[in-house]
């Protein structure tokens, strides 16, 4: 099982071991001990940036391990590995953004049940609660607002079974969650794009982040 350096640290570089480089038909399969890369999942896109010389042209989750598509390969031992800031920043924003509308949608009646927070796509999908009540876009807007000027803090826990719980603040909705995140809510920023929309008895919510 590959260890998740990211579940607990934010650092974008990290001494790694290289356990394993094989050869594939589009480079090279790396597998390390532990990495600091998100692989693709959870509704986010991988993280890229190097390992040693190597460039991280993608990350996978294959069963328990994590597997870094690389353009050279690679020998086993200890080597540097830097992430691509400016992309797992982005990605952290779209990803966190997500957590408050659902949170929002949750607190109107609404449940949660698939989130995509790819850059330009970014959508929310709700079913309804018990007791689900009409949520327009300026209220969520303005929700959405109060929580990133707040800045509340991020809380990550990991379970005895490697499973990661996540929430800002104390009061916002807390989800079970592999992805990356800010520190705090006002690292978010603004929403560029939100969009709200029922279909068939669904909660659409489309959104994009400023500066995305």
């Amino acid at each position: 099982m590959t260890e998740r350096l990211y579940f607990l640290s934010d650092s974008l570089i990290a001494e790694v071991e290289v356990l394993a480089c094989t050869a594939t038909a589009e480079g090279y399969a790396v597998e390390l001990r532990a990495t600091p890369f998100h692989p693709q999942g959870g509704g986010q896109p991988s993280d890229t940036g190097w390992i040693g010389t190597a460039e991280v042209q993608r990350v996978v989750q294959d069963g328990e391990r994590i597997l870094h598509q690389v353009n050279r390969p690679l020998q086993p031992g200890r080597v540097l590995a830097r992430v691509d800031e400016q992309r797992r920043r982005l990605h952290a924003r779209l990803h966190s953004a997500g957590h408050l509308i659902g949170h929002i949608g949750e607190t109107h009646g609404w449940q949660p049940v698939k989130a995509h927070h790819w850059p330009g796509e970014g959508k929310i999908e709700f079913v309804p609660g018990l007791e689900p009540r009409p949520l327009d876009g300026a209220a969520l807007q303005a929700h959405f607002d109060a929580l990133v000027e707040a800045d509340l803090p991020l809380h990550s826990e990991v379970d005895a079974a490697g499973q990661r719980q996540v929430r800002f603040g104390e009061d916002v909705a807390r989800y079970a969650c592999g992805g990356t995140h800010v520190r705090s809510t006002r690292t978010v920023g603004q929403l560029s794009v939100l969009g709200l929309k029922e279909k068939k008895g669904r909660l659409l919510v489309s959104y994009d982040m400023a500066g995305a």
